[in-house]
């Protein structure tokens, strides 16, 4: 099948389970409209930023927004109906190429089911094979034709068993997490100059926020007495704000919330600290050479199956880059308030500490990149060439 003739407008159906697969697919959909004139469709699943590119959605991206095998349980039945409903989608559509982001449960059945339909099946964001079940890499090979990889040091386990696989750069490095204002953050949201910030963040799927946000408070709880006072920042998004406004609301310093990259960012520049749930952001943080510490929780059925697979150090993907533990990680049993008020309060009070971190995220900035052109332009080639689709 080729649908790159000059008269007929390509089409790409996308698939992404999560906030953060989210915005990797509105940053590939943008590069592909670059490149296409504008002249390009969308189809598939995606949440708020993908449609705001022009995805036309089959459902809300949050009915697929889980984790971890309990969590996945008692929504089996409607997430595989949703399966069958996207699969049947791609079928009927026969777009140009499907590319599924990140959300290994639900997209590696999709392209199980989709296999041997003559569509080009591509996979963004390679799978986390070199810190737990390698072998999971032939069953991949099987599913698609290429991957591309946001971590430098990936491609090789692909390759080596069949997969073609292309380091595009991580997106993170055009999100602006290093441009943040701290200036303009203090301006707009009519805080004193000399009032502290602790930017928290508990996550973005609602399994995270369930067991998170309820110990971020206690953190906080713990922190306020040790300190003069600060104010408290969390960003997040409206799909997410749904689930995460009740918690807040028990909180003991009534937060500030903001909506929006750029306010996050110079929440960021303008933060003293910041304690965050380990994940993308954790990397965002460090671009933004905001001194954090970084916490995770999962039900302790999926923790117990997880570590009998887990072959890696570190949970924080800066601590991973760099091969040594930058970022204090606190995770599962560990993640204890008491324990955290104590460290935050250890790196708000030592300026050393602070720069020692800072000068370790110097290092992550040239690890993330690849060449000069932008990751999700570099991705949207990799699509184009994969579903034999002449650029514009």
């Amino acid at each position: 099948m080729n649908q790159g003739t000059a008269d007929k407008v390509p089409c790409f159906f996308l698939v992404a389970c999560e906030p953060s697969g989210d915005l990797l697919g509105a940053r590939l959909m943008s590069a592909l409209k670059k490149l296409f004139n504008g002249q390009v469709r969308f189809e598939g699943v995606g949440g708020e930023r993908m449609q705001a590119e022009g995805l036309n959605t089959l459902f809300q991206q949050s009915e697929l927004a889980l984790f971890g095998l309990v969590e996945l349980l008692p929504k089996i039945p409607h997430v595989l109906k949703r399966l069958e409903e996207t699969v049947e989608a791609a079928k009927r559509i026969k777009p140009d190429a499907v590319i599924t982001i990140d959300g290994p449960d639900f997209c590696f059945r999709l392209a199980k089911k989709l296999k041997g339909q003559k569509i080009p099946l591509i996979h963004y964001v390679a799978p986390t094979v070199w810190a737990w079940r390698p072998g999971r890499a032939k069953k991949i090979a099987k599913l698609y034709d290429h991957l591309l990889a946001i971590l430098p040091f990936e491609p090789p386990y692909f390759e080596k068993v069949g997969l073609p696989c292309t380091f595009v750069g991580h997106t993170v490095m055009e999100q602006g997490a290093d441009k943040g204002d701290a200036e303009r953050f203090y301006k707009e949201m009519n805080v004193p100059r000399n009032m502290k910030i602790i930017t928290v963040l508990p996550g973005s799927r609602r399994s995270e926020i369930k067991r998170l946000a309820p110990v971020f408070a206690e953190t906080l709880k713990h922190l306020q007495p040790l300190t003069e006072g600060f104010k408290v920042i969390v960003p997040t998004v409206p799909q997410v704000l749904d689930f995460l406004g009740p918690y807040l609301k028990n909180w003991p310093i009534k937060p500030l919330v903001l909506i929006g990259d750029q306010q996050k960012y110079d929440a960021f520049a303008a933060s003293h600290v910041s304690l965050a749930a380990s994940g993308t952001v954790a990397l965002e943080l460090a671009l933004a050479k905001t001194p954090h510490i970084i916490a995770y929780k999962l039900n302790p059925i999926t923790v117990l199956l997880y570590r009998w697979f887990i072959k890696v150090k570190y949970a924080n993907l800066t601590n991973l880059l760099l091969n040594r533990l930058v970022v204090p990680e606190f995770l599962q049993e560990f993640c204890a308030p008491e324990a955290m008020s104590k460290k935050l309060f250890e790196l708000w009070s030592d300026a050393s500490a602070r720069n020692n971190q800072r000068k370790a995220f110097d290092e992550i900035k040239t690890m993330l990149i690849n060449g000069d052109m932008p990751p999700s332009e570099k991705a949207a080639r990799v699509v184009c060439e994969v579903a034999n689709v002449r650029i514009r």
